[in-house]
């Protein structure tokens, strides 16, 4: 299946049903009166998030979802039926936001997770609202309410704690398989790796965490060169970085440390929120360099990059200090537990985040305006 990370969709909320305006005719019953019932609520867009889906594709083909408009009153006292929700299944992660102003609406990132995007209008109010001691007889009603219309973007930002960032064939992808049973593709030429990839990496029976290789990065990659510029976003959720160096490139004329900035300024370009994230050194083919040399190698690098954070040299192909590497991470990320988002007000504008009450259809003698 193709990975969409991206899309825009067009979603319409049902109108409101109308009230009805009758009156009560029985044989034998003078001045029956009003009894003209209020409209069904017009059906609502609800995004829920699922776990069981890992890609946008759907919705770059489906680009219009609709809701039905609720029933028209009837008379005897009858109610409008209200129209059923929509409910538009997204990958955990997926974030909504308002395609001509911006504003963000929702961030579904839990699985179960419920957005209501559109609201469905009220139905309008029969005659029986409006009877009076002055008017017995009313023959006014309204009608219903229009639902909402929206045009959303929806961008998918993959859930990791850990994402490797690096340049091509710096050796992310075998990085992955070594410590995951992720099965990226692995090849001796550039841009093997052309969408994110997922591993889940268990370091015990109830310790594990996820690790995302995202497509590597060139120079100029902020401003749209290669195809790392277009999954950073998913970096933005993560945790911990992991930047993957090729210390010993096979091309005699490139030169690791210039690499390794190259990256760190693509990064700062990109977002410098992203930057300032928590970003460890992983030196990675050192089995290609004599053994005594290795250590003195990876701190002569380190202090020529003037990085004083975590040093791991390692070698992802045979899988030495992988595992040193692994537990590093692990203890770290329990030591900084990811932090929940505060609930916000759903009067507030963003983001609007409701778990709407499942919709009845049996008739009802109150009326069916709130969800």
């Amino acid at each position: 299946m193709k990975f969409v990370d991206e899309a825009t969709i067009e979603v319409i909320a049902g109108d409101g049903g109308n009230g009805a305006a009758s009156f009560r005719r029985e044989k034998y019953v003078p001045r029956g009166g009003p009894d003209g019932g209020d409209g069904g609520r017009g059906g609502s867009i609800v995004a829920v998030a699922d776990r069981n889906i890992n890609t946008l594709v759907d919705y770059r083909f489906a680009r219009i979802f609709r809701a039905k408009r609720g029933e028209n009153g009837h008379g005897a006292d009858r109610y409008g039926r209200g129209a059923d929700d929509v409910l538009l299944r997204m990958p955990v992660g997926t974030v909504i936001s308002n395609a001509e102003t911006g504003q963000l609406i929702a961030d579904l990132a839990e699985d179960g997770a419920r957005a209501l995007v559109a609201k469905g209008g009220k139905g309008g109010l029969g005659n029986l609202h409006f009877k009076s001691s002055t008017n017995r007889a009313p023959r006014q009603s309204t009608p219903g309410e229009k639902g909402e219309e929206r045009t959303l973007h929806l961008e998918l930002k993959v859930l990791a704690d850990v994402g490797l960032l690096g340049l091509p064939n710096a050796g992310k992808s075998t990085l992955i398989r070594a410590i995951s049973a992720a099965r990226p593709k692995v090849a001796d030429y550039p841009f093997t790796t052309l969408a994110p990839q997922l591993g889940v990496v268990r370091t015990s029976e109830a310790r594990s965490f996820v690790v995302a290789d995202i497509p590597g990065l060139i120079e100029g990659a902020a401003e749209g060169a290669g195809l790392g510029h277009q999954f950073l976003r998913h970096l933005a959720r993560t945790r911990l970085l992991l930047h993957v160096v090729d210390i010993a490139p096979p091309d005699p004329d490139a030169d690791p440390l210039v690499d390794a900035r190259a990256i760190v300024y693509e990064l700062d370009k990109y977002d410098p929120a992203l930057a300032a994230k928590p970003r460890w050194l992983v030196l990675n083919k050192m089995d290609l360099i004599p053994q005594d040399e290795r250590a003195a190698r990876a701190n002569a690098f380190a202090k020529s990059l003037r990085y004083k954070g975590p040093l791991f040299a390692i070698s992802a192909i045979d899988g030495s200090g992988c595992r040193e590497l692994t537990f590093a991470v692990q203890d770290w990320l329990d030591a900084h537990p990811q932090p929940h988002a505060e609930p916000v007000d759903a009067d507030t504008s963003v983001p609007i985040v409701v778990t709407p009450a499942p919709v009845t259809s049996r008739r009802r003698r109150k009326r069916q305006d709130e969800p």
